[in-house]
């Protein structure tokens, strides 16, 4: 790409304020996640702008992780001895319009990476539910997937180039790696810093998004594969009581003289006014509705880039199901209704398309995900995670990898096959633990 067009690109950005060379600094109070459900074990935080910086930090310190935009909801990102961060380091670096890949700076937000693509008549094959999380974070654990069709955002990735624990520059490819490659895309924070990510692309298309309300619950025994492939992406939110799903999203790429349909939707009412996921909130925070016509990354997200994501003060929780068994799934959730109900905000459930990446939660299996958004108090929902738990057992349930869970390591470690050499791929590529933390131990090792 020629210097005009990276210019172009680069200076959309929202690029963090410009540091001085790299320095160490002690937060002024302790550090949580987004959410404020977890409060980091140090603020201790090393800034660097460039990739010869996380060089120098790798080989100056025992142990470290990277902080990011702290979405995650538990220890995974964690660290009780020492941060690096990025710094400015969030820019398009490349767009190759003939191999429609993207190479980034692995800091840089999708909302931000969206309208640069956007601009140059390109687009994401998918986006979270919000657009503020970092490429980096989001596709070593394998985050978000919405769509029958689609994968999760780690399936995009085609390229990654990162530093080892002994602060080496290291490239992986799909194209030359093998299974190094997907051993290494969803690596859960434990292979090095990643400071690039070359993303697959497509030309940029416009979706429209309707709401419906309503759904009867027994509508999904006979009609689940129907509706969940109503859209390019089709969301189901509900607070599991009275039977019914009380909003369905459905996201549909716009095609030449297609109408926006306004009929019932499997029972389901057409909605008459732009909703939140959440009916009690405003939905000025989400993104249009009403089958209006919009760029694909003001449509695919729930929530717009310039306002406050989903509720605020929530915790997280997630489970994926083989696709096959997904009704069978749901049942089991909503005869838990009256234990979970008083507890919770929403449940989201969406579909994912399988993938090949060693630790996905969608790894070699269509996958349905339920979605929890908690009410924040912890100790009741500790409470009520091992119920939901043991009734998804059945399904070898995987949980988000950054979201909260109490599966014990053992019965984790036995839902993907690919674990025993995950764990060894790790090791050989860190032998002295330098990005392990308390999760990873737990989890992984």
């Amino acid at each position: 790409m020629n210097k005009r067009t990276f210019l172009k690109l680069s200076s959309t950005a929202l690029a963090t304020p410009m540091l001085s060379p790299s320095f160490d600094w002690l937060a002024p109070a302790p550090m949580t996640n987004w959410a404020g459900n977890y409060q980091y074990s140090t603020a201790r935080l090393a800034q660097a702008k460039s990739v010869e910086q996380v060089q120098e930090l790798i080989r100056k310190y025992p142990k470290m992780k990277v902080l990011g935009t702290r979405h995650c909801f538990n220890g995974i990102a964690d660290s009780t001895q020492q941060f690096i961060h990025l710094g400015n380091m969030n820019q398009v670096i490349s767009l190759d319009a003939n191999a429609r890949t993207v190479t980034v700076d692995a800091t840089m937000k999708y909302g931000d990476l969206a309208i640069c693509l956007d601009q140059q008549g390109f687009a994401l094959h998918n986006l979270a539910s919000l657009p503020h999380i970092s490429v980096a974070g989001a596709c070593a654990t394998a985050t978000h997937g919405s769509g029958v069709g689609n994968g999760n955002l780690a399936t995009a990735v085609v390229g990654m180039d990162f530093i080892t624990a002994a602060g080496e520059k290291r490239t992986l490819t799909e194209a030359a790696d093998g299974d190094a490659f997907r051993a290494a895309v969803v690596h859960l924070g434990g292979l090095g810093v990643v400071t690039h990510v070359t993303l697959r692309i497509q030309p940029t298309f416009q979706v429209r998004q309707l709401v419906y309300e309503n759904l009867p619950m027994s509508q999904l025994k006979d009609h689940f594969a129907a509706i969940m492939s109503a859209g390019y992406s089709v969301s189901l939110f509900t607070d599991w009581q009275k039977g019914t799903v009380s909003e369905v999203w459905v996201k549909s790429r716009v095609e030449p003289g297609e109408q926006a349909a306004t009929q019932d939707f499997y029972g389901a009412k057409p909605a008459t006014r732009n909703l939140h996921p959440i009916a009690a909130l405003d939905a000025v925070n989400c993104t249009a509705q009403m089958g209006v016509p919009g760029p694909w990354y003001e449509r695919l997200p729930h929530f717009r880039m310039g306002f406050t994501p989903s509720s605020g003060k929530e915790l997280q929780s997630e489970y994926f199901v083989p696709a096959s068994n997904a009704v069978e799934a749901l049942l089991a959730v909503e005869r838990l209704r009256d234990q979970i109900t008083p507890h919770l905000m929403i449940s989201e459930i969406r579909t994912i398309a399988a993938d090949n990446l060693w630790m996905s939660t969608a790894y070699k299996r269509p996958s349905v995900a339920i979605h929890f958004t908690w009410k924040p108090d912890w100790t009741s929902v500790k409470n009520v995670l091992p119920v939901i738990e043991k009734e998804l057992a059945p399904f070898s349930a995987r949980p988000h990898w950054g979201k909260l869970f109490t599966i014990p390591p053992a019965q984790l470690q036995a839902r993907y096959e690919k674990y025993a050499e995950f764990k060894q791929m790790l090791a050989q590529n860190d032998p002295k633990g330098k990005f392990r933390n308390a999760f990873l131990d737990t989890n992984i090792f």
